[in-house]
C-alpha cells in the first residue's frame, strides 16, 4: 500500500481603511488562547502551543485546511502487510531555515529524545506503539534500541509492536515534529530562543515576549514557499476570550481561537458568517483527585456527577457545546461499538439529586454537616461560571466549595507536575480520531495526563489488549469495555462535549471549519 457575512462596522472599518503596504496586508494577527508553557515540542501539552509549533515545525505528515491529513516532509510511504512497518521516503527539497537539508536522521534523532528519560516528556506515551518506546522511555533499553532506522538521508523506518490503525494520524501532533539535531545539541534547552531555534515548518521565530506577542517570519527555505502567501503571523496571547472579542471588533486581530460563550448570541446576531460554531473532537471534564480519602470513595464520585446539570452547563454557560454522557465525545473514528451507557443520564435531574443526597448522607454529609471542596480552574469567564454553577449544585447535597484559579500554563504545569488539589478544571481535544486517545489518559503509567492518580490494573489489561488486538471490531469492544470502567470509577467527570468556537475576519482567507480546529497559517492569506 502506498499513499502518495459581514463583520461589525468597527472591524470593516479597521481592515479597509489601511492603504497600500499596510502590515495588514502581510501581517496576520492571530488571537491565541494564552502564553505557551514552552515551544520544545517534546514537552508542550496544549493547543496553545500546538498552533504555533504546526507553523514553526513541519513532521512527516501534516494535516490541510480540512484536517486532512497529507504529506509533509514525507512525499509518500509504504505500510508492510502486516502493517507493523512504515517506510517513508523524504521530498529532495526538504530543508531546514538555515539552509540544511532535512534528514531522515533528524526524525531519528527527534524520536530518540523524546523517548530518552531525562528528556522528561510528559507526552512520550504517545508514541508508545513504536517499537521499543515504552522501554526506552521508562529506561529499560537504550535509545538507540527504538525502532527508527534512516536508511539513508531521504529513507526512514519506523517499525511498531503491533499494528495501530491511527498511526499516520498520529504523526501530525507535535511530538512528531524533527528538531535541528547541531542546534539542539549545542543549546540545550536555548534551541527555543530567538535568533537560536532552527525550523523546517513555513515559518521562523523572530520573538517571544511573555504575555505580548510571538512573531513568526516566512521561512525561505521552506520547500513550499512559493504558496505560503502571510508574511508575518503575531500571535497574541489573550486568555481571557472577551478580551479578543473586543480586540476583533477593534480591528486589532484577524481571528480568535476561542469565544465566550454567553456572548456567542450576540455575536451570531452581529458578525453573522464571522462567527464559526463547528463540532470539535474534544471533550470538558473535571479531575477528582483519587488520593484525596474523600474523593478515594467511588459512592462519592458518583453523588458528585450524578448531581451536575450537564444542559444548564450547555444551554446557559456553553452555548454551543453539548452535553456529555461520556468520556469519548461523538463522531470518533474506530469506535463501532460506541460508548457504553451510563445508567442515571437516563433519570430525571430531580431524581439524580435525590439519589445523590441519600448516597452523601450516609457519608454524614449534608448541608448542615457539610464537607469542603476546592475547584481549581485556570482563568477564564466561561470556566470561572462552570465553576460557580457547580458549586451551587453541589451546595445543594452538603459539598461547599472553595476556588483556586491560575493562568492555563500554570495550572496545567501544576496537574502534570502532580501537585495537590481536590477537583480540577480541564479538556482534552482528540490529536487523532482514535478512542485510544482519551481512554490513554488514566492508564496507571501515564504520569503527564492521569492527572486523578487512578490506578486500576484490570482497565490496563483492556488498554493492552486492545492495543494488541488487530481486528477493529474486538479491539472496538475492549475499548467500550475500558470506557464502561471509566465511567464507573470516574477518575474524571465529563461534562460537555466541545465545539470550537472561533471569529474569523471576512479579510482572512483560507479559514476552513474542521472537526480538529487546526488551522495552519501557511493555508491562509489576508486580502484588503
Amino acid at each position: 500500500m502506498k499513499t502518495r457575512m459581514m463583520a461589525g462596522a468597527a472591524l470593516a472599518l479597521a481592515l479597509t481603511v489601511t492603504g497600500a503596504g499596510s502590515p495588514w496586508a502581510a501581517t496576520y494577527m492571530r488571537g491565541n488562547n494564552g502564553n505557551p508553557e514552552t515551544l520544545d515540542q517534546h514537552k508542550t501539552s496544549t493547543v496553545v502551543e500546538a498552533h504555533i509549533l504546526r507553523d514553526l515545525y513541519e513532521g512527516l505528515v501534516v494535516y490541510d485546511a480540512a484536517a486532512q491529513v497529507v504529506p509533509g516532509v514525507a512525499e509518500s510511504w509504504e505500510v508492510s502487510e502486516d502493517g507493523t512497518e512504515y517506510t517513508f521516503t523524504l521530498r529532495n527539497n526538504a530543508k531546514w531555515s538555515n539552509g540544511d537539508p532535512v534528514t531522515a536522521g533528524d526524525f531519528v534523532f527527534s524520536l530518540r529524545r523524546i523517548m530518552t528519560p531525562a528528556t522528561g516528556a510528559k507526552y512520550a506515551n504517545i508514541l508508545y506503539p513504536i517499537k521499543n518506546a515504552e522501554a526506552v522511555n521508562t529506561g529499560d533499553m537504550e535509545p538507540d534500541s527504538l525502532a527508527v532506522e534512516a536508511v539513508d538521508d531521504h529513507t526512514l523506518k519506523i517499525t511498531l509492536e503491533n499494528p495501530t490503525p491511527f498511526f499516520i494520524e498520529l504523526l501530525t501532533h507535535q511530538t512528531g515534529l524533527p528538531m535541528h539535531p547541531p542546534t539542539v545539541e549545542a543549546n540545550g534547552a536555548d534551541f527555543v530562543q530567538p535568533g537560536i531555534m532552527v525550523s523546517n515548518g513555513a515559518y521562523v521565530l523572530e520573538t517571544n515576549i511573555l504575555n505580548d506577542k510571538i512573531v513568526l517570519q516566512k521561512n525561505e527555505n521552506y520547500h513550499d514557499a512559493d504558496n505560503v502567501a502571510i508574511e508575518t503571523v503575531n500571535f497574541i496571547p489573550i486568555e481571557d476570550r472577551a478580551t479578543c472579542v473586543r480586540a476583533w471588533e477593534a480591528g486589532e486581530i484577524h481571528s480568535c481561537a476561542d469565544l465566550p460563550a454567553e456572548d456567542l448570541e450576540r455575536l451570531q446576531s452581529e458578525h453573522g458568517d464571522a462567527t464559526r460554531v463547528t463540532p470539535y473532537l474534544g471533550t470538558y471534564y473535571y479531575a477528582l483527585n483519587h488520593e484525596d480519602e474523600f474523593l478515594s470513595d467511588p459512592e462519592v464520585r458518583r453523588a458528585l456527577s450524578m448531581v451536575i446539570d450537564r444542559e444548564f452547563l450547555a444551554e446557559n454557560i456553553f452555548q454551543g457545546m453539548i452535553p456529555a454522557t461520556s468520556f469519548i465525545p461523538p463522531g470518533i473514528g474506530n469506535y463501532e461499538t460506541g460508548s457504553p451507557e451510563t445508567d442515571y443520564f437516563s433519570m430525571s435531574m430531580l431524581d439524580r439529586e435525590d439519589m445523590a443526597i441519600e448516597i452523601l448522607e450516609a457519608k454524614g454529609v449534608t448541608p448542615d454537616t457539610p464537607h469542603k471542596l476546592e475547584i481549581m480552574y485556570n482563568s477564564s469567564e466561561n470556566h470561572k461560571n462552570v465553576a460557580t454553577a457547580i458549586a451551587d449544585m453541589w451546595a445543594n447535597v452538603g459539598v461547599n466549595v472553595t476556588y483556586n484559579v491560575r493562568d492555563i500554563s500554570a495550572h496545567y504545569a501544576h496537574l502534570r507536575d502532580r501537585g495537590d488539589f481536590d477537583v480540577a478544571r480541564a479538556g482534552w481535544i482528540g490529536d487523532y480520531s482514535d478512542p485510544q486517545n482519551f481512554l490513554f489518559m488514566v492508564e496507571s503509567d501515564n504520569d503527564g495526563f492521569n492527572y486523578s492518580r487512578y490506578e486500576n490494573p484490570e482497565y490496563d489489561a483492556l488498554m493492552d489488549a486492545a492495543a494488541a488486538e488487530t481486528d477493529l471490531t474486538k479491539r472496538s469492544e475492549l475499548l467500550s469495555q475500558a470506557e464502561a470502567m471509566f465511567m464507573r470509577d470516574l477518575p474524571f467527570l465529563p461534562l460537555l462535549y466541545y465545539s470550537s468556537l472561533a471569529l474569523v475576519s471576512p479579510n482572512l482567507q483560507g479559514w476552513e471549519d474542521n472537526i480538529q480546529h487546526v488551522h495552519l497559517s501557511r493555508y491562509m492569506s489576508i486580502t484588503e
